[in-house]
This record gives structure tokens, sequence and C-alpha cells, in this order.
């Protein structure tokens, strides 16, 4: 009686072997499923690593144009460069110090020039063509941090920004007519140019939907300061001359506005971006 105790105490003694042994290899495997979720099927890590840096830019611009091109808008414009809209191309870059941690820094450049000719006129003293030559330039500097596991991420952060150049539709106009512009009419305004400073926090997510390569998207607030020049505007006198006189100065501070050039970088307004880490 006592062997057959002894023999079923072996036993069980086993199949409790056997359960954690099976809890273990389990266990390992869970672990290792998660890993493998980080890699992609060529072993390559799915999220940046600390001493990555990345490149991006924005898609807002992408998005504005295609979802107007089906409501039949007949003011939409194809992303550039030289796009004074509130929808500006703007470059960005990261460097990752840590997995929480980030510092970034981004760049809108606005230039070009544009001729508006409108309805033929042949009539003297009517505008044969109207030419704007614009300039401006944001620079940002920030850190962001990041929250979560796995692909989706939380971000937030706060930046420092500066800016130059003209506000939107703003510049070197100059405007030419057929024969002798009548007395009064405008053949050249030159805006003053802005410069301001500002700072803007914010918070969004970001989602890498394949190796190092991310969708991101974030909201944020800023405060800003604005100094605009005085400018100079120049009109005819209807017997072949023309008089300029200068326009005046102005400043603004506070938040969600312009700061100096239309971009809603250093204010109050939400980007959605595509990352690529390297």
């Amino acid at each position: 009686m006592s062997y057959i105790c002894r023999l079923n105490q072996i036993k069980t003694h086993l199949n409790m072997k056997k359960i954690l042994l099976s809890l273990a290899i389990a266990s390992t495997m869970l672990v290792a499923n998660a890993q493998e979720n980080m890699m992609s099927k060529r072993n390559t890590p799915i999220l940046p690593e600390a001493g990555d840096w990345s490149v991006g830019i924005n898609v807002d611009p992408f998005l504005y144009y295609i979802g107007n091109m089906f409501n039949d808008n007949s003011n939409n414009a194809s992303p550039s460069w030289d796009y004074v809209g509130a929808h500006p191309l703007v470059l960005n870059a990261k460097y990752v110090k840590d997995e929480t941690t980030a510092y970034r820094a981004y760049a809108r450049i606005t230039f070009g020039s544009t001729t508006f000719t409108p309805t033929p006129d042949t009539s003297v003293g009517s505008v044969k063509d109207t030419t704007l030559s614009t300039f401006g330039v944001v620079l940002g500097l920030g850190i962001q941090k990041s929250r979560g596991k796995g692909r989706l991420k939380g971000i937030y952060g706060a930046e420092a920004t500066v800016s130059f150049g003209n506000k939107p539709g703003q510049g070197t106009t100059k405007i030419e007519y057929n024969g002798t512009p009548f007395a009064g009419s405008i053949t050249e305004r030159k805006d003053g140019s802005g410069f301001g400073i500002g700072v803007r926090g914010f918070l969004g997510v970001e989602y890498f939907f394949a190796p190092k390569m991310s969708l991101s998207a974030e909201y944020g607030w800023g405060i800003t300061f604005e100094s605009i020049g005085a400018g100079s505007q120049t009109v005819a006198d209807g017997a072949g001359g023309t008089k300029s006189t200068d326009t005046g100065k102005q400043s603004t501070f506070g938040a969600n506005v312009d700061n100096g050039n239309g971009s809603v970088l250093g204010r109050s307004g939400g980007f959605i971006n595509f990352n690529f880490y390297f």
C-alpha cells in the first residue's frame, strides 16, 4: 500500500513539473512573440532606436489639394514652396536621444513669384497683369516626449520659433497697365517685412506602420510676438510720373496670431506628418 502511495506521489510530482515546464515554455513564447512584433519579417526594428535621425514632411498640403479636387474648388493650389496659404510645406527633423525623448527641428520656406492676368481688357488705364513676389522663413527647435508601448505612441512637448519674411498675400507687388495708368493707380507696393518669435506646446500621437516609418498627428497652441516694418506704395500721377509714400509699422502679441509669414507654426494649429527614421 505504501508502495502505491509512493508511486502516486512520484506521478503527481512529475505532472507538476510538466505543468511548470509548459507554463515556462508558454511564457517564453509570449515574450518572444511580443519582441517579434517589434521586428519586421526581415528582422528590422520597427521603432526608432537611440541615436537615430529622422526626416519628414507635413502631408496637410497634399490632403488639402486632393480634397479640393473633388469639390470643384477653383482656388485650389498644389503643394509647393511658393504657396503662401494656410497649408505650407514644412520640413522637419528629429534626433532620438532615447526611447522616450527626441529633439526636433523644422523649417518652412516660402518664396516665389506669381503673375495674375485679369480678364482681357485692352482699354487705356486697365490692368494688364499683376506680379507678386514673396519670401518668408520659419525655424523651430524643441523637445518631444513619448509614452506608450508598441507601434502607437502618445507624443507631447514644447518648442520655440523664430520667423521673418512676408505675410500671406504680401511681398512686392508690381502692377502693369495698358497705356498710361490713371492718377492714383497703384503701380508698386512693397509690404513691410515681418519678424516674429514664439513658444508652442503640442500634443498628439505617432503610429509606426512600417520599420522606422510613421505617421504623426498633433495639435499645438502657442504665443507669438510679431513686428512688421514699414513698407512703401507707389502711385501714378496720371501724367506718366509716379509718387511714393511710406506705410506704417505694426506689431502684435498674443495667442494664435500670425508670426510674420502666415504659417501656423508657432501658434495654434494641427499637423499631420510623415516621418522616416534612419
